[in-house]
């Protein structure tokens, strides 16, 4: 899943905001406070071409002299620290010293490069000094074109795989506990109808007897038990998750991992309707039990899906009700690390 176009806070400098075109960044950065245009920023104008230094009409030259523009004295070079960092672009004039440093493009001066260059990149074709040939940026290098940084929906970061499993584990075992003392006899009354069959299985495969003939069949009630068991436990999960996924993004599991559900599109809760539409993807399959387990298999499916899905990490039930899962700050109240109180939809 790629980043949309669109303008985002810079990785390389939180202050500004700069295009995204969906492969690299694009045109100047903007104050981050400042309301970004429609569309992509325009064309900058090229640079002005600079005019060399006239030569002088004049004067002996000595052996190891250079020329000398007006206002610089002889027998001293340019300003301390005047040129670029890292290496970046031609160094300054060597030799006897005479002269101001060569012609450079706008915008050199002391300690600063071309226009756009920052610390965390450079154009391209830029290596670092002393490089081999060849040298290319290391894979997920802050500030290069071509990587969009790493989500953070609203300010908060992205909830691990592993802290989303735990917190799915501990719901389960309460609806699992739930289902012991609201499901329990339904169950008893089910395992009991199948128990003769299980028995005689058990007895010929010690005898090693394959035949199946005069097997106890259980009767119809088998079958409607097991529709009001699957009945029971769909409805106890759908009272348990969907009224607090509804009122705060989190059920107890969640809590406890530090971690909350919100939706894409602002940092509020997700109300009734989107919890139920997020909710069902994963827990209506429960009544596909029946169909020789069909619904096992989708909610496994589900359960996997963030692992393969970028950059949001969106499992099937957060795509079809457009949330996303983020992990909350350790204190209450307090405001996640790195965040500059941007509105909401900043980041890609």
């Amino acid at each position: 899943m790629s980043v949309q176009p669109g303008w985002y806070v810079d990785p390389a400098d939180t202050e500004t905001r700069r295009y995204w075109d969906g492969e690299g960044w694009l045109g100047a950065p903007i104050p981050v406070d400042a309301t970004p245009p429609d569309g992509p920023p325009p064309a900058e104008p090229p640079p002005a071409p600079v005019t060399p230094a006239a030569p002088p009409t004049s004067g002996p030259t000595t052996p190891g002299s250079e020329t000398v523009a007006p206002g610089w004295p002889p027998h001293q070079g340019p300003p301390s620290g005047y040129g670029p960092q890292s290496g970046y672009g031609p160094p300054p004039a060597q030799g006897s010293g005479y002269g101001p440093p060569p012609a450079q493009g706008p915008g050199w001066g002391p300690q600063s490069g071309p226009p756009g260059w920052g610390p965390q990149g450079g154009p391209p074709g830029w290596a670092p000094p002393g490089s081999q040939p060849g040298w290319v940026p290391p894979a997920g290098h802050p500030g290069w074109p071509g990587r969009p940084p790493e989500p953070r929906p609203h300010g908060h970061a992205l909830a691990g795989y592993g802290r989303r499993l735990a917190a799915r584990l501990i719901d389960f075992s309460i609806i699992l506990a739930l289902n012991v003392l609201v499901n329990g006899w339904f169950v008893w009354r089910w395992a009991q109808e199948w128990a003769p069959y299980w028995q005689e299985f058990f007895r010929r495969a010690a005898r090693r007897d394959t035949s199946a003939e005069g097997m106890p069949v259980p009767d119809e009630q088998t079958s409607s038990l097991l529709v009001v068991i699957l009945l029971i436990a769909t409805a106890l999960w759908l009272a348990y998750e969907v009224p607090s996924m509804a009122a705060g993004g989190q059920t107890f599991g969640k809590r406890v991992m530090r971690i909350r559900a919100v939706p894409m599109a602002a940092d509020q809760p997700l109300g009734f309707g989107r919890a139920l539409s997020r909710w069902s993807t994963l827990g209506l399959p429960t009544l596909l039990w029946y169909c020789a387990g069909l619904g096992l298999v989708l909610q496994f499916v589900d359960a996997l899906s963030p692992l393969w899905d970028h950059p949001l990490r969106q499992a099937l039930h957060d795509k079809r009700a457009q949330t996303v899962v983020v992990e909350v700050p350790y204190r209450p109240g307090s405001a996640p690390s790195d965040d500059r109180n941007q509105p909401s939809g900043d980041t890609p």
